[in-house]
């Protein structure tokens, strides 16, 4: 093989390696330092690349990203989706390699638009511009991020300042400027200093105590969710959940069901919600995860018991709460066969609930992994409750990385998270992203602790991720290929 066609084969090759080093930067391997290992190792191989090859190249690396940290996606097809393994698999791979064209867009319009001119500013403002893409274009997918693994990381102080955007900011700075480094480019020492030191001179905590901790009590069901929407389902969901209340030997300020614990509507399941807030003490308020419907409309949502109050769940998930291209897909396999109707979005700026002397903002599921939805969230409130049914991801590394994301949610906000999951992760959460107290998973469990309502702002939640957003695109810009008059 002679050099060019050896370049032309490992270039891509490691690209998928970065992409593979990314996902184990994130939990459950929690390896953080492989993050800015994954950027610089993309980096470094980019300005002897033009436009076609960069797409390529970043096309590669959504591959190695996703083909290992979203293989989740396959058990909710094969599993839960009564699919069989090679339409499961084939529909994997076209979720793998949809996902792949957000960098192969990023990288590929990087190389077109921009030239060699500070090229590490540059590479490090499209990446937080792709990322900003794949949030919201079709509705957004963020999961991965790349710095949604730093959590744990010497770099973990610069979330409550701009959030999980300016952590990836970061780390591709750091990848980039590591390739300097390794180019002799002695220069890259100080900003690499700054950006990693910097953290040590930040504020532990940007919020202060709200009022007494609260006592909360977790009820996971581990409920088989192949049988959950059967008559047989709804009977063992309302005998585990109402046996689970009952057998709480203390008086908790909280009890929390979670996401969808019963399986049926609102109406439907009011006679076993109000037994079940009978079964504690008056001081107790009772908060679960419902479906309801409502004028031929039908909404995911979180039910305060006692006052009927309720969040109502903004963010839908495609194919699980609504179908996109209804009319061509249903019915097509039986993966696109929704096994209630589709949902409808709740409105937009939801008050929080109000229990227990406390205001609770609400993510429900896939909505935590949104950081500037829960922001705006955080803002009107002092504790985050996020209720999720993570069974849909089997036994996979999907609901840790879930809850990984929700960790970042808590620091970013200076905020505790309360996870009520189905079968896990259900877990306590303080407000500067550590797990207090945690379940096992796929076990019948009650999780009892307490969580410190917070008051003020992180720098985060009072202006959310549009700085960053900015900041990204004044790095790009001086670097733009000039035209030739």
């Amino acid at each position: 093989m002679t050099p060019s066609r050896l370049h032309r084969f490992l270039g891509p090759l490691a690209a998928i390696a970065a992409g593979v080093l990314t996902t184990l930067s994130a939990a459950p391997f929690q390896l953080w330092w492989l993050a800015p290992v994954a950027a610089g190792l993309l980096y470094a191989g980019l300005p002897s690349l033009n436009a076609r090859q960069a797409a390529w190249r970043g096309w590669c690396y959504g591959l190695g990203l996703f083909g290992a940290g979203a293989s989740w996606v396959y058990v909710s097809i094969h599993d839960y989706g009564y699919t069989g393994v090679p339409l499961a698999l084939a529909l994997t791979v076209l979720f793998v390699a949809a996902l792949s064209l957000f960098f192969a867009v990023t990288l590929g319009l990087y190389r077109r638009l921009c030239g060699p001119r500070l090229s590490v500013l540059t590479f490090a403002g499209a990446w937080v511009l792709g990322e900003a893409l794949r949030t919201w274009l079709f509705t957004g997918f963020p999961w991965l991020l790349l710095g949604s693994g730093q959590v744990d990381s010497p770099l973990a102080p610069w979330a409550p300042v701009g959030g999980v955007y300016l952590l990836s900011l970061i780390v591709a700075l750091t990848g980039a400027l590591g390739v300097s480094l390794l180019r002799r480019r002695w220069w890259a020492t100080l900003p690499l200093a700054v950006l990693w030191l910097t953290p040590l001179a930040l504020p532990a905590q940007w919020t202060t105590p709200a009022g007494d901790p609260l006592r909360v009590a977790l009820l996971q069901g581990n409920l088989p969710q192949l049988i959950k929407w059967t008559p047989e389902g709804r009977r063992q969901a309302a005998n585990t959940y109402l046996s689970l209340t009952a057998e709480l030997d203390e008086a908790p300020d909280l009890v929390i069901w979670p996401e969808a614990a019963l399986p049926m509507f609102a109406d439907q399941a009011r006679p076993i919600l109000e037994r079940a807030q009978t079964l504690l003490p008056p001081e107790s308020t009772l908060l679960t995860g419902i479906l309801t419907r409502e004028d031929g409309r039908y909404y995911n949502g979180v039910l305060d018991v006692a006052d009927g109050e309720r969040y109502l769940k903004r963010h839908l998930v495609p194919f699980g709460e609504y179908l996109p291209l209804e009319s061509l897909l249903r019915g097509a396999i039986a993966f696109f066969d929704l096994p209630m109707p589709a949902m409808t979005p709740g409105p937009a700026r939801q008050a929080p609930l109000v229990a227990a002397g406390t205001r609770i903002g609400n993510a429900i599921c896939y909505e935590i992994i949104y950081a500037d939805l829960v922001a705006e969230q955080a803002r009107r409130s002092n504790v985050i409750l996020t209720v999720s049914n993570d069974t849909w991801f089997g036994a996979s590394i999907g609901p840790l990385q879930h809850l990984q994301m929700a960790r970042l949610r808590a620091l970013e906000n200076g905020r505790p998270v309360i996870r009520a999951t189905s079968n896990g992760v259900t877990a306590l959460i303080d407000a500067q992203g550590r797990v207090t107290e945690r379940a096992p998973q796929f076990e019948v469990a009650t999780l009892t602790g307490e969580v410190t309502p917070m008051a003020g702002l992180t720098p985060f939640s009072h202006i959310g991720s549009w700085p960053i957003w900015l900041l990204g695109a004044l790095l790009v810009l001086p670097g733009l290929r000039r035209r030739k008059s």
